[in-house]
């Protein structure tokens, strides 16, 4: 039997819109690189999907994706007799890219129209798509591939037409759309952007343009929920490490009048939120550094309904300690969060070896006043083995407002590094029982182009490093991330001079391991091939292990090795 359900649509109460087991037919294409109904633009801007239903669930909008043009990249695949090679299309940066349409289609699967963008050229972005409530028109926000300026355009659902431009948005360093629209009604939407003033912000919006700034704190804020003329949203307001749930009330839509905030979630610490649909109640995972998760579901008058329980508890295990802190960022505009786990039956008396961990990356935030500060499995299993292990966030990461995240502008990696070395070398002054002679630098990513970066040009510093899946030249990279945060090889080349890797193969000292799943799709093997083959041409020594069968991240028996590797190769070395 077909499942039935209630669903809503920026606050806007939808009834009986099936659910399928499978979804809708989508068109099909008989040439190869043309495809329908799948994610695009490798899920940047907030893309997860292809499909997008229409409120009355009688429409679906669907991506196009044209790749013919983008270069194929060969990955082994060494389960076949002879070996084979699977070949994905990978548009690296400043290469030729995919063209998006997007196409109205019935549930049958057959194409109705296809939306006319003229905006930019072949190769903008068609992202955050929102369907109005009564189905007549679709909003997008069309994206240039420069990343610099975005329109949030309507168009007919019923022939494609071109409507009208809602607003734009233009920015020298970087345009990012996140999220779709949110309606309240037909006519009205709340709109989320950190281009007008300085932080991801919420903003009452209409087909004519934003009406009013809601959330007028400095502080990112997303949207969680409407409903019955309140607004629900989280917020760092309260400490940039605290995640909060907040709701404000409409109170004349003409005026653009919102009540004063309340503030829903008192507990300190981080709340994860998820709304019902109808918002009348709330899902609460909360946690802080001292206490550990619990899970609630809470009326939005405050009242419990439920507590979940969260788990074993942690206590039954032999924890460390963490320590956090802030630390002055380089520039000394800012201060970045960190913490330290602390060896078991630690001894001021002694020396000990330190590890640094470190991603440092955009959409990331490694430190929050949740159970141990967000502290991942492998960190408490060094500290038992004799280890101090260092986490710190630096400029370039989230949650932390607009000029925070834009300070790596066309130079990825130099923000980061100075902040990361600021902040060790004031924990090196603080903490005489570290040994200077005894520091590791660890990352996966962003985080291996983050470790390889800094145990090169802080030879005195590292003795020993591991870099998994690690960036080497951002001309080797995704055109979306790749050009977002660099730009091009032909607009910026100092930029991409100064942050290759490639040119700081000469600095390789001490013990560099360098770990990486041979069929990644995301940070492609051409990277760290590319820095081993030149460090063999010159005559210098790394080690290298690959994970033949493996993508970017690693699971299963392989994430299980790659960290008996990790932890074997500092215990051994440092």
């Amino acid at each position: 039997m077909m499942k039935r359900t209630i669903a809503i649509l920026g606050g806007v109460l939808l009834l009986g819109i099936p659910l399928f087991s499978q979804p809708y037919p989508l068109p099909r294409s008989s040439e190869d690189g043309i495809v329908y109904g799948k994610s695009v633009s490798r899920n940047e801007f907030g893309i997860d999907g292809g499909v997008f239903l229409s409120p009355d669930g009688s429409r679906q909008a669907v991506y196009r994706k044209d790749e013919r043009a983008v270069t194929e990249f060969p990955l082994l695949d060494i389960s076949t007799r002879t070996g084979s090679l699977k070949s994905i299309r990978y548009p690296m940066n400043g290469m030729a890219s995919e063209h998006i349409d997007l196409c109205v289609c019935d549930t049958l699967g057959n194409i109705l129209t296809t939306l006319k963008v003229t905006d930019f050229t072949d190769e903008r972005y068609l992202t955050c798509v929102s369907w109005a409530p009564d189905c007549q028109s679709i909003f997008v926000q069309v994206l240039d591939r420069e990343q610099h300026h975005m329109h949030l355009n309507e168009y007919s659902a019923a022939d494609g037409s071109f409507l009208r431009t809602v607003l734009t948005e233009e920015n020298s360093a970087w345009v990012e759309p996140q999220g779709p629209l949110h309606f309240i009604d037909n006519e009205h939407f709340i709109y989320r952007t950190d281009n007008r003033d300085g932080y991801k912000s919420l903003y009452l919006s209409g087909r004519g343009g934003i009406l009013h700034r809601i959330t007028t704190v400095d502080a990112d804020v997303q949207f969680a929920g409407f409903a019955d003329g309140w607004l629900y949203y989280t917020s760092a307001e309260v400490s940039p490490i605290e995640n909060h749930l907040f709701r404000t009330k409409l109170l004349n839509l003409k005026k653009a009048r919102w009540s004063r905030p309340e503030r829903l979630t008192p507990e300190k610490g981080w709340h994860e939120i998820e709304m019902a649909d109808d918002c009348k109640s709330f899902t609460d995972r909360h946690s802080s550094k001292e206490v550990e998760l619990r899970v609630t579901t809470r009326s939005c008058d405050g009242t419990l309904l439920e507590t979940s329980p969260a788990g074993k508890p942690a206590s039954d295990y032999s924890m460390c300690d963490v320590i956090t802190g802030c630390t002055p960022s380089a520039d000394g505009q800012y201060e970045n969060y960190y913490r330290l786990v602390c060896p078991k039956d630690f001894d001021p008396s002694k020396k000990y070896p330190l590890i640094v961990y470190v991603y440092g990356g955009p959409h990331s935030q490694m430190v929050r006043d949740s159970w141990m500060a967000q502290i991942r499995s492998w960190e408490p299993r060094m500290a038992q083995l004799g280890y101090f292990v260092y986490v710190q966030d630096n400029r370039g990461t989230s949650n932390r407002g607009a000029a925070y995240e834009k300070a790596i502008n066309r130079a990825c990696g130099q923000a980061e590094m100075a902040d990361q070395m600021a902040g060790l070398n004031a924990l090196l002054e603080r903490c005489p029982w570290l040994d200077r002679d005894r520091i590791g630098v660890h990352g996966w990513s962003y985080g291996g182009f983050m470790t390889i970066s800094l145990f090169t040009n802080y030879p005195d510093v590292f003795k020993v490093a591991l870099a998994g899946g690690p960036v080497i030249d951002w001309k080797w990279y995704e055109v979306m991330y790749g050009e977002r945060y660099m730009d091009t090889p032909e607009t910026n080349p100092e930029g991409f001079e100064l942050t290759s890797l490639m040119n700081r193969t000469q600095d390789v000292h001490g013990k560099l391991l360098i770990c990486q799943g041979a069929i990644d799709n995301i940070v492609v093997w051409q990277h760290s091939l590319s820095f081993v083959q030149k460090c063999i041409m010159e005559g210098i020594q790394l080690d290298y292990f690959p994970y033949p069968c493996d993508k970017h991240n690693m699971i299963g028996k392989a994430r299980d090795h790659l960290y008996d590797k990790i932890t074997g190769w500092f215990t051994e070395y440092l």
